[in-house]
């Protein structure tokens, strides 16, 4: 299989009706902060637990198609000693990686930052072939303030995605351009928007320029939300609508798929604002979704470390993973929050 088919094979495997992405890939600050809260150390035989006991729920592969994974758990096993990659693909799931490696300030850019990993990515990519991984993920994030995001930023960051994503399919891998707008601040959603457009504009321009082939991508953007710390809060219906907007006008019909991330919002939000967005007349894409802590947040709770909550936890992430699919064909109600069918 040559490369352009290879990198098909893997789209048309993560791009399936009805499923979505399982974001698995939290940093070892992250993953630590999100224990603590559950009262367990972030040791890396827990982090294997956990995340083993995760990838090994029943019938979860029938909502999720793929799952990002972070470099220390694409080298882990099972109990049995089957890799953790394994695992997931005996479910129909496809192994992916995180291959960015955090972020830094952005030079001469107050308050912006700048993701970094680009040096030796090649490399790294080949590595992690031969471990299974058959996708990558890149985050490049954009603070909201009065002076932020900078012109200089969202040019810098564009840039370094579009790197990462030309480096990704000469190796035969399919890359996830994540460019994030947070959720932080007090900006109103339509400041979001306006960030939004500007990010994703400069996004697609600089594809364009690395000859990236949009056919072979996925986008993993925020959706068009007000801050937190807003006066109030956006409706589903709101925040589709201007999601929908400002993605007409930036992202090309030839992008198979937007996984959007929650960032920061509830997993209740996160499942009714997707299924806002699929309750919309039919877009030139599908509107899938790439949650981390909205996937996973009730399973964690369920778990709390105890080997005896494993079947709760996996059950949790089941139910989580099958109302965002319903979300993807817009049959979610609020209501299926509190039935176990």
């Amino acid at each position: 299989m040559n490369t352009q088919d290879a990198l098909q094979a893997t789209v048309d495997a993560l791009v399936q009706k009805g499923k979505g992405i399982l974001a698995a890939d939290e940093s070892s600050p992250t993953i630590a902060k999100r224990f603590k809260a559950i009262g367990v150390e972030s040791t890396e035989e827990n982090r294997r637990n956990y995340r083993n006991l995760i990838l090994a729920t029943p019938g979860l592969g029938e909502f999720i198609s793929g799952v990002i994974l972070f470099e220390e758990t694409l080298g882990q096993c099972a109990d049995d000693g089957t890799p953790l990659p394994v695992l997931a693909a005996q479910q129909g799931i496809v192994p992916g990686i995180k291959v960015d490696q955090g972020k830094l300030p952005l030079a001469n850019a107050p308050g912006d930052e700048i993701t970094q990993g680009l040096d030796g990515l090649e490399q790294r990519l080949q590595v992690y072939k031969t471990q299974g991984a058959r996708f990558a993920k890149w985050r490049d994030v954009y603070l909201i303030s009065a002076t932020t995001p900078s012109r200089l930023a969202i040019e810098a960051n564009a840039e370094v995605l579009a790197r990462y994503a030309a480096i990704c399919q000469v190796q035969g891998i399919v890359p996830i351009v994540e460019p994030e707008v947070l959720i932080d601040g007090d900006h109103s959603i339509d400041r979001c928007a306006e960030v939004t457009e500007a990010v994703l504009h400069e996004v697609f321009h600089a594809l364009h320029r690395h000859r990236v082939v949009l056919e072979h991508m996925l986008l993993k953007p925020s959706m068009v939300i007000p801050g937190k710390a807003y006066s109030s809060k956006a409706s589903p219906q709101e925040v589709a609508a201007q999601t929908i907007k400002i993605f007409r006008r930036t992202v090309p019909a030839a992008v198979p798929c937007i996984n959007f991330l929650s960032g920061g919002q509830t997993p209740e939000e996160a499942t009714a604002n997707l299924n806002a967005l699929n309750s919309l007349p039919q877009q030139p894409w599908e509107l899938s979704f790439s949650y981390g802590r909205a996937l996973q947040q009730s399973a964690l709770l369920a778990w709390k470390g105890d080997v005896a909550n494993a079947r709760s936890t996996q059950e949790a992430m089941y139910k989580r993973a099958r109302l965002n699919s319903a979300a993807r064909y817009g049959e979610y109600t609020p209501a299926l929050e509190s039935t176990d069918e």
